[in-house]
């Protein structure tokens, strides 16, 4: 893609590429410029336009959240997109902003995005956008487009776990868990501002934003809002499967625990008797006796299959 992409709209869905420099297209078309401001053409290009100050600094914000905001027939709006760019991780989502205007749409961006590919080789396809607002309820579509496989790869993940959980918790499912309810949870923590952002776009009272936009606009609310409550729903469901684990650690400690309990009930008698027998006094029962030593060694028995039976009968022991 390059620094600064422009194409003039004749409003019937047939596009051509045109000047970076074009304010306007024909009756009843419109300009989209799309510029790379992580390219010193894209900031030299954004300081010459002649856009609204309040639009330049909004194009070149540093950080970003979705959001629309609207200045008399002039529309702010950012968005994000899932990051699909090579060696990058998709939650590292990439921030498009938007300055929509009569005649003219101007978006903006540092990193490549999958979805304005999209867009443009529908353009190119002639299949491009009748309005200013047609052409953002596209991008909001490709963007729901693009991350709708990354929640479904993130459902399939916990689908693997909930079915390895219900027979052991390994180790190794704690970083995977993690993993996941990491992802899903800065993958939400945009979806639902970039869900309010559309719905605020789609109720302003814009001239340029027609009835067949509006829907266009709900049904990219739609998606949105539906990708963010699975993003929700996997955020629970991975609690649950949490959980699970901790449950399965803590009953594992109580059988060790249970274990060590019974074998100290066990020698403690016998280490009573054991301790009697061995002080160093007289009187003790026994002396002498040749048989005593075996006396003594059978009481230790009888002592121990005792209790072996009582805590079996206490289900103290399977």
């Amino acid at each position: 893609m390059a620094d600064v992409t422009a194409f003039a709209m004749d409003g019937s869905g047939h596009a051509e590429p045109a000047e970076a420099s074009a304010e306007a297209a024909g009756a009843g078309g419109f300009v989209w410029i799309n510029v790379d401001f992580s390219s010193a053409a894209g900031i030299a290009w954004l300081e010459r336009a002649t856009l609204d100050p309040i639009a330049r600094e909004a194009l070149t914000a540093d950080e970003t959240r979705p959001r629309c905001t609207v200045h008399g027939e002039m529309a702010l709006i950012n968005l994000r997109g899932v990051n699909l760019n090579p060696g990058a991780e998709p939650e590292d989502m990439v921030s498009l902003r938007l300055c929509v205007m009569p005649g003219r749409v101007v978006s903006s961006h540092r990193r490549p995005l999958s979805a304005l590919d999209d867009v443009m080789e529908g353009l190119r396809n002639g299949h491009g956008p009748t309005t200013p607002g047609d052409l953002i309820a596209r991008i909001a579509l490709r963007l729901a487009d693009r991350a709708e496989p990354v929640v479904a790869r993130l459902n399939e993940r916990l689908d693997d776990l909930e079915d390895q959980v219900t027979t052991e918790a390994p180790p190794e499912l704690r970083s995977e868990l993690a993993d996941i309810r990491r992802v899903s949870s800065v993958l939400r923590r945009f979806m639902f501002p970039q869900r309010d952002a559309l719905s605020t776009l789609e109720i302003e009272d814009l001239d340029w934003l027609g009835q067949r936009d509006r829907s266009r606009v709900r049904e990219a609310t739609e998606r949105v809002t539906r990708l963010a409550e699975e993003l929700e729903a996997i955020r629970d469901r991975s609690q649950v499967v949490r959980d699970q684990i901790v449950d399965f650690r803590a009953e594992a400690m109580n059988r060790q625990m249970l274990v060590l309990s019974v074998v100290a009930a066990i020698f403690l008698p016998l280490g009573l008797v054991t301790g009697l027998l061995g002080i160093n006094v007289g009187g003790i029962p026994g002396e002498g006796v040749r048989w005593a030593f075996w006396a003594v060694c059978g009481l230790l028995l009888a002592i121990c299959v005792f209790q072996i039976w009582l805590f079996r009968k206490l289900k103290l022991l399977g």
